[in-house]
């Protein structure tokens, strides 16, 4: 069985969706920068590959089928690790997927990427580099899934869910667990392939809000 790359594995949703997967039985190799962040993969039975976001890290991508890509430079740093994370490594991803044949891509992107000039100027760049990062891998023709999730929280999952965006902000919000789970989804449902989805808390199962 060929493996499942998770890039930015050692975040939350990157850690949920490495002991999903492999509560599953497959195959998960999970991409960190610090050795010191190895063992926690290794106790639940991942592949562990150390590699950094902004150096070159292809040799990640040996002997895996499929990607997932939940990276992020994070609220705490400035525009420029977001410009070599969220948009740079992203698109790098994509250029070694192609190069590797990855059958399907599953990108974790942002509901702000949809039109960034409607999100807070704060975080604008972030949403500019979440939408350019998306349409790179959209036109690469490789395979792929790019979830856009709402502002997320740290709460239990609520297993259900809606890909329409609630009118009011306060709403725009989902679990990490959730999100998790819909990755997951995705690699389970091939059909889902070509979906660009928004993600937020609602009132529907995955199997009615994603294609099947």
């Amino acid at each position: 069985m060929k493996k499942i790359l998770i890039i930015g594995a050692n975040g939350a949703i990157g850690r949920m969706v490495a002991q999903k997967l492999l509560a599953q039985g497959k195959p998960v190799v999970a991409m960190i920068r610090n050795t010191d962040q190895q063992s926690y993969f290794t106790e639940l039975g991942a592949e562990v590959v150390i590699a950094d976001l902004e150096g070159d890290f292809r040799h990640a991508f040996t002997g895996c089928e499929r990607v997932v890509f939940t990276a992020g430079s994070g609220p705490k740093t400035g525009a420029d690790k977001t410009l070599l994370v969220d948009l740079w490594a992203a698109s790098r991803s994509v250029d070694y997927a192609k190069t590797f044949n990855i059958r399907q891509f599953v990108m974790v992107s942002a509901r702000g990427a949809a039109d960034p000039d409607l999100g807070p100027v704060s975080i604008k760049p972030y949403n500019v580099a979440k939408r350019f990062a998306d349409q790179y891998l959209l036109d690469s023709g490789i395979p792929c899934t790019i979830l856009r999730p709402g502002r997320l929280l740290n709460e239990q999952a609520t297993h259900r869910f809606t890909t329409l965006r609630p009118a009011e902000p306060e709403n725009q919000v989902i679990t990490r667990e959730d999100t998790a789970d819909a990755i997951v989804y995705c690699l389970n449902h091939p059909s889902t392939i070509g979906e660009v989805a928004e993600l937020y808390q609602g009132e529907l199962p995955l199997s009615a809000v994603l294609t099947v």
